[in-house]
């Protein structure tokens, strides 16, 4: 490599993630996650029934490695959720801001670990942003810290806050449009039964939604928006546009589908791919028209940037090259492994994999004890309804409850025991067939036993296609 390059590279390097760009815009996406993780500590601790969700079943799911994983005795999950909210509080006004932010990755971290059936990828994304929140100086401007301590105080903030909070949006961003090049995505299905189910009770204004033109443009406009409209984010011509067109997408999930904050974390995040003083531009806006005065101080920059040394900075762009390498290789993982991830699952979680598949299933547990005795096994004793659905045709669920009846039903410790399932899984609208074989005896396989020695294949196809 000649010198000239070496230098070429350090340059851009130092451009990316060292330059001085405008706090406001990190500022704001500050205020609208802390809001989200607020609203997300109201909504699920008090309106949401914790009893009937977490304390009513006798066997939480659980991810592997978490295992260890326990529901906190008497009130504390009320007060890990009271816990988020005053994180929640403290990340959107920039109190006491890194320790704020650390309480919000703890709590929610945990409410995301405690059930497995409860995954939703947005609540993956938002611990995402979490964690990433904590190491970014997103306190130094529009903040009671700065406020509290004038010394960290600054107008700018460095390159490199922007770029990791706006490379993880386009990895997500891009994901879900490349998942979504499948067979079934690309014969309308599951979006023709979820919008199918949706007929009678659809505003008059998604109405179109239920039709098959519609969903197909749905459908197709899905991808396109995804793997064109998010690289046409990092261009300032077409920024505006894809954005609007963006928010015109969240906003329709959010009224057709429940997806929680999943689409206002995810605007709020795209906010960042505008110039960095985007807020500072709108108050001047507003101001030039008499609207904002009283804004006028907070539209007054004062820099107050330090410098690092060269041993952190390295550890800095090292740090963040590796965090994104495994946020793009990741949801890869299935590819090396046999089988449709659709069906086995194996692979599906982490992966982006948003609103591919809709499954229905039905699972019967049976106990079939040495001296011959068969014990059928009723779910809804030990389960919650939404966890009896999740677990009827997903493998890995299938597997933990077989554990966890095999612990419940022994009739003594030395006792050989075997647990089946008689399970009939219908994905997108197939014919239902078995997911798991009747003679495998689930306590005898081992959670890292791979899928194809246990599960059956599904080779039915879609009953009716478009074209």
């Amino acid at each position: 490599m000649s010198a000239e390059t070496a230098k070429g590279m350090r340059a851009t390097l130092r451009r990316w993630f060292f330059d001085p760009i405008d706090a406001s815009s990190l500022v704001v996406f500050r205020v609208i996650f802390g809001a989200a993780m607020l609203f997300e500590a109201v909504n699920y601790g008090i309106f949401l029934c914790l009893d009937c969700t977490y304390r009513e079943p006798d066997f939480l799911f659980k991810y592997q490695y978490f295992e260890w994983i326990r529901l906190l005795p008497g009130p504390g999950l009320e007060l890990v959720h009271l816990m988020l909210g005053i994180g929640g509080i403290g990340v959107m006004l920039g109190l006491y801001y890194r320790a704020s932010a650390v309480l919000v990755v703890l709590c929610f971290g945990y409410i995301f670990l405690l059930d497995q059936a409860l995954y939703l990828n947005h609540y993956y994304l938002a611990l995402i942003f979490a964690t990433i929140l904590v190491f970014l100086p997103a306190n130094r401007y529009w903040s009671l810290d700065a406020r509290r301590r004038p010394e960290i105080r600054s107008a700018t903030v460095p390159a490199w806050t922007r770029l990791w909070l706006g490379a993880q949006l386009e990895i997500v961003l891009l994901y879900a449009g490349i998942v979504k090049i499948t067979a079934d995505w690309l014969q309308l299905e599951p979006m023709r039964l979820w919008m199918n189910a949706r007929s009678h009770d659809a505003a008059p204004v998604f109405q179109w939604l239920t039709q098959d033109w519609g969903i197909a443009i749905a459908s197709y406009g899905a991808i396109a928006l995804h793997l064109l409209g998010a690289p046409l984010l990092l261009f300032r011509r077409t920024r505006l546009a894809v954005f609007c067109i963006y928010a015109v997408f969240h906003l329709t999930n959010s009224l057709v589908f429940n997806i929680g904050i999943f689409p206002w974390i995810t605007l709020g995040a795209t906010l960042l791919l505008f110039d960095p003083d985007w807020p500072r531009q709108v108050l001047r806006w507003f101001q030039a028209r008499g609207r904002a005065l009283r804004w006028q101080a907070l539209a007054q920059p004062v820099d107050m940037t330090r410098s690092t040394s060269v041993r952190v900075n390295v550890f800095l762009v090292a740090g963040i090259l590796v965090w994104l390498g495994v946020q793009a290789t990741f949801p890869l993982r299935h590819h090396f492994r046999p089988g449709n991830v659709t069906w086995n699952e194996d692979g599906h979680r982490f992966s982006w994999r948003m609103k591919l598949r809709s499954k229905r299933a039905t699972a019967q547990f049976y106990v079939k004890y040495a001296d011959g005795t068969i014990l059928d096994i009723d779910n809804a004793e030990h389960l919650t309804r939404t966890q009896i659905r999740k677990m009827a045709c997903i493998p890995d669920l299938i597997w933990q409850y077989a554990q966890f009846i095999e612990s419940e039903y022994g009739r003594d410790d030395n006792e050989d025991l075997a647990v089946h399932v008689v399970s009939r899984c219908s994905l997108n609208t197939r014919e239902a067939v078995p997911l798991v074989s009747e003679l495998v005896d689930l306590t005898s396989i081992e959670r890292r036993t791979p899928s194809r020695e246990w599960l059956l294949p599904n080779t039915k196809p879609l009953p009716r296609y478009l074209f």
